[in-house]
């Protein structure tokens, strides 16, 4: 596709370089080696904050969007590259001037009126709009009968928003979402600012305490109520409830405060400045192939799962929640990393679910029962989905991550005692609040933590093709498994653990 060309005063600016020889000048970055999305994001620039703005329109069901991506360059280019794909692009401006644009495959490619310097602040503004039923190869949103929501995890949030969409990039978010009066937008954060507007809709901002990545963005827009309430501490909740399901799912919104008293005792802190669940308006399995989704700070669920009684949703609940320590606040540096979110929250998950004498669906009772019974399934889950730190796109959220991370983390404590594991745990979340960790520095904090040699340990159960023994039950086994025999799925819907 050709360029798209800015106005006559943004094209004299483009072809009026200083004669001479010039600098040389790379080309942008492609993508950034992500050993599962490696054509995703770039290493050219650093993003330090978005700014973004959504109106809904109702009459079309479309959304006007602006992202002002503010960005340090970290290479010297003639061009930015921004992960985009089924965007109506209008216009970009790079620090207020127009700029040169291409869309191709899953990238906006931009061309400023001169080349980036490596070190230099950038603001790229991107104007567009989008169709959330637009059918896509993946897509970020989530369509609701009177609105929409976001689920960008984990290639789908450049689908809502012009963005570096890899995970290791985190950055700063605010976010205006504009809707007619007699519909409510909300967004991570806090609320800061209330704006209505003669035509009859109103514009709400708000603004996250804490970087974020950005398959974590959460923009919705419907008929909700929002329900506050206090957690520990006087925390603020907030939860946004479609108005006429309110009463049905106060219930489980009432759990949260519980919940997360539980989860400070074994995680420390809460580490953002609220938190809450936004049940969207649809329980049509066709809206979004998950339970539940940890955008940060406001918890994405499918309502009817809500409605069921304590037992049944707790856990769950409890993985979601985790998930605000794993993978918000300590992200995975790479999607080979995801093991350290889902496992994180299934263990924790697990462990609220047996204390409480809930037996799973398999009808285990204990931590130890369920887990002997994951490792006998640990060499077929690597034959079937490879190592529990080695996914590729189509084995990412098989069950190996999920449940298969959680029986690695049991067999750590095992190994060192559960007050060891513990100091673990709390100092990796330390040393990495509000930014992003790989499993080597988990394996780094392991280490020096525990005053152990564990590395080698933790790499056998992470990348191993066969199941390691399992410390202090020698009498645990593994099922054989046919090296002929065809793949097995061992998936589970996106996000929703398998609890």
């Amino acid at each position: 596709m050709s360029w798209h060309r800015p106005v006559l005063a943004g094209v004299l600016a483009l072809v009026a370089l200083p004669l001479g020889p010039a600098p040389a000048v790379g080309a942008p970055v492609a993508g950034t080696g992500d050993p599962v999305y490696p054509s995703l994001g770039t290493t050219a620039y650093d993003a330090l904050a978005y700014d973004l703005a959504f109106t809904y329109r109702p009459a079309t069901r479309t959304v006007d969007g602006t992202t002002v991506l503010t960005a340090r360059a970290l290479t010297r280019s003639a061009d930015l590259e921004l992960d985009a794909l089924g965007l109506d692009v209008h216009a970009v401006r790079v620090d207020g001037r127009a700029a040169g644009f291409r869309a191709h495959e899953e990238k906006l490619t931009v061309r400023p009126a001169r080349p980036v310097r490596a070190g230099t602040v950038l603001r790229v503004e991107v104007e567009y709009t989008a169709d959330p039923r637009a059918t896509l190869s993946h897509t970020g949103w989530v369509v609701t009968p009177d609105g929409f929501a976001v689920a960008g995890q984990p290639d789908g949030a450049h689908t809502v928003f012009p963005c570096n969409d890899r995970p290791g990039d985190k950055a700063r978010f605010s976010i205006a979402v504009t809707a007619p009066d007699d519909l409510l937008g909300v967004a991570n954060g806090l609320l800061t600012s209330t704006e209505p507007h003669p035509e009859g809709t109103t514009t709400r901002r708000y603004v996250s305490r804490e970087p974020m990545a950005t398959e974590l963005l959460q923009a919705s827009v419907g008929r909700y109520t929002v329900r506050e309430r206090r957690g520990p501490d006087g925390l603020p909740l907030r939860d946004v409830v479609p108005t006429a399901r309110a009463a049905d799912l106060e219930p489980a919104l009432a759990l949260t405060p519980g919940q997360l008293a539980w989860a400070e005792q074994h995680l420390g802190r809460f580490p953002f400045e609220t938190y809450g669940l936004l049940p969207v308006d649809t329980d049509d399995p066709a809206a979004f192939g998950f339970t539940g989704l940890e955008t940060q700070t406001l918890t994405l669920y499918k309502p009817n799962f809500l409605r069921q009684p304590e037992q049944l949703i707790g856990s769950h609940m409890m993985h979601e929640l985790v998930h605000s320590w794993f993978g918000d606040s300590v992200t995975p540096g790479t999607w080979a990393d995801l093991w350290l979110n889902e496992g994180h929250a299934d263990f924790y998950g697990l462990m609220y679910r047996y204390e409480r004498g809930w037996p799973d669906s398999g009808g285990f009772t204990t931590l130890t029962d369920r887990m002997r019974s994951v490792y006998a399934q640990g060499d077929r889950w690597r034959h079937d989905s490879g190592p529990v730190a080695s996914p590729t796109a189509a084995t990412l959220f098989d069950s190996q991550r999920y449940t298969g991370g959680a029986l690695v983390l049991f067999a750590l404590r095992e190994r060192v005692g559960p007050e060891v594991f513990d100091r673990i745990e709390r100092d990796f979340l330390r040393r990495h609040r509000h930014d992003t960790a790989t499993t080597a520095d988990y394996l780094r904090t392991a280490d020096e933590v525990s005053g152990q040699p564990l590395s080698a340990f933790l790499r056998e159960w992470l990348y191993g093709e066969r199941t390691p023994p399992m410390p202090g039950h020698p009498d645990w086994t593994v099922d054989p498994v046919d090296p002929g025999a065809a793949r097995e799925t061992g998936g589970v819907p996106r996000g929703s653990g398998t609890l």
